[in-house]
């Protein structure tokens, strides 16, 4: 990397913290802030994410301000051990991914603080609830439509994205067996055909793709490519290095195809490819207003899903890929909606012209950009190293 390339990560690194201190006191709670000005909320998810980019930070301030966030969800954990989606009402239930990611963080909290013991209760709780989330009472946990990160976008049954959460606070937990049963499950091949066998379960792998399933279930599933479930196999182990060379080298090829069909405007890979579009049966009507193709969950480019893209490419030690796609990511949080801001940490991006189109300083495009220049700084992937290395 040249000297421009390293000056241009150094003053993104700098805003990036800075957006975090920014969003560490919002007005509920003195909670966190999901972004600096558009979402005052504090985002389950979004919080459980960002503790990656937090925890390599080493900043004081930024992992109390996480503390919190942890202690006040096991406090309003309902009485069965699900974690609302908002940290701060636990009312707002129903999501599919804020439990196994308040598992993942209280996993990871655990290695930055030492404190083995942490949330001991709220923890049990909530490894119970998801025992209860498979629905045919085996390994891989199921989901309804919208309940995950992707509120505008289906996914139903067996989504890749959860399961490799589920698999990976498993191992951070030491429930190693379990962890090896779920990976089992996602191996097997999604059913074609439209029959089930006797004793056939259906998993995530795509016959003649390198990459996993978005989801699956019974004979339904979706072939699209999922980035930040299939970032999160490779980070997570899932994935094995073969498959991991493979699955990288057809995403690149995938891009360069749509660039030059002017679907991809960018450097980086889109959320979610091929784009849904109007006249395919995945559509629904209410994508026409939310969610249009190469836009928001379909096909939008995220930079906190770039900052995992970036991980995974380190855990593949394709260390080169990973710096240019890293340089790549610094240029794209630049963009803001306020010009007067040298460094929009934007919620999203459009694929087909790159236009910043959610809110700025975007607590988890701050976080994970610092998780990615870490992880290509060191040649490593903190957290995900043990997850993917498993027992020793």
């Amino acid at each position: 990397m040249n000297t421009a390339g390293r000056q241009e990560i150094i003053e993104a690194k700098q805003a990036a913290v800075e957006v975090l201190l920014h969003n560490a006191h919002g007005p509920y709670h003195g909670l966190p802030r999901t972004a600096g000005w558009g979402y005052p909320e504090p985002y389950t998810r979004d919080l459980m994410f960002s503790l990656l980019g937090i925890a390599v930070s080493a900043n004081k301030e930024l992992i109390e301000s996480i503390r919190r966030v942890l202690e006040t969800l096991a406090k309003n954990q309902t009485e069965h051990g699900h974690i609302p989606s908002l940290v701060h009402d636990r009312e707002d239930r129903g999501a599919s991914d804020t439990t196994p990611l308040f598992l993942l963080a209280i996993g990871i909290f655990r290695k930055v603080t030492g404190e083995q013991d942490f949330l001991q209760d709220a923890a049990r709780k909530a490894l119970v609830w998801m025992e209860y989330q498979s629905p045919s009472d085996r390994y891989l946990v199921a989901q309804q439509p919208t309940s995950d990160w992707r509120d505008e976008q289906w996914v139903t049954g067996y989504g890749l994205y959860v399961n490799t959460i589920v698999y990976s606070y498993l191992r951070l937990f030491g429930q190693h067996e379990k962890a090896d049963r779920v990976r089992t499950e996602m191996r097997h091949f999604t059913i074609t055909g439209g029959v089930i066998h006797r004793h056939v379960h259906e998993g995530l792998v795509v016959r003649h793709k390198p990459y996993y399933a978005c989801w699956s279930y019974k004979i339904y599933s979706s072939e699209r490519f999922d980035l930040l479930g299939n970032s999160l196999a490779i980070l997570s182990g899932i994935a094995s290095p073969t498959r991991a060379a493979e699955m990288i080298a057809w995403i690149e090829a995938e891009c360069l195809g749509m660039r030059k069909k002017g679907e991809l405007a960018l450097d980086l890979p889109p959320n979610f490819f091929p784009f849904i579009k109007p006249e395919e049966p995945d559509w629904r009507l209410r994508y026409e207003e939310f969610n249009m193709p190469g836009e928001y969950h379909n096909g939008g480019i995220w930079p906190f899903i770039g900052g995992f893209y970036v991980a995974a490419l380190v855990a593949a030690k394709k260390y080169r890929l990973a710096e240019e796609k890293l340089l790549a990511l610094t240029e794209i949080i630049r963009a803001a909606k306020n010009r007067r801001l040298n460094f929009g940490f934007n919620e999203w991006l459009k694929a087909q012209d790159g236009q910043p189109m959610g809110q700025n300083w975007q607590t988890w495009s701050a976080a994970l950009y610092l998780y990615a220049v870490k992880c290509v700084e060191e040649k490593r992937t903190p957290y995900f190293d043990e997850i993917r290395i498993g027992p020793t």
